[in-house]
């Protein structure tokens, strides 16, 4: 297995949105508002790709998993981490998450935030299992209900030695 960071050469993107909608296939019918993934487009996922810290995992040639990191103010926002169904609770989610600590160190930013729709428990366990905390729940637009809860992960500070 290989990560690879997108750059201006990376040309999969039929089968970057193809792995993103398997990989996200499971919250349909279960999530309101539907995922966000249904609107991807192979141009949407390039602007993606070109605003935001793309990476992707390949086993040999085939897209298997990726991930997409948005530096803010004070944290790394993690969003489209997906792995295909059938590689799912191997590890890989974790490995990507470690690139995304890698990257906030690397931009002096503490702390990890990601998204997750309030429906999907069993995603709560696993991200509170790898570190994260629930800080507050958010509604969608139009939603008078809670539609989806952040999570952040205070990062261990790591002093830098000359």
């Amino acid at each position: 297995m290989t990560i690879v960071r997108l750059d201006q050469d990376f040309t999969r993107w039929g089968e970057l949105l193809a792995l993103i909608l398997a990989a996200f296939a499971s919250m349909n019918g279960r999530i309101d508002p539907p995922s966000s993934a249904l609107k991807l487009t192979t141009e949407s996922l390039a602007e993606k790709a070109r605003a935001e810290i793309g990476h992707v995992v390949l086993d040999g040639e085939k897209l298997i998993g990726c991930l997409f990191l948005r530096p803010e103010t004070d944290c790394l926002y993690v969003g489209k981490l997906a792995v295909l169904p059938e590689v799912q609770g191997k590890g890989l989610g974790k490995r990507l998450l470690a690139i995304a600590e890698e990257t906030a160190a690397s931009l002096g930013l503490a702390a990890l935030r990601l998204e997750t729709r309030i429906e999907l428990t069993d995603n709560h366990a696993v991200f509170a299992a790898w570190g994260f905390s629930r800080t507050v729940e958010k509604a969608h637009p139009g939603f008078a209900r809670t539609t989806f809860v952040e999570m952040r992960k205070v990062l261990a500070s790591r002093t830098r030695t000359a």
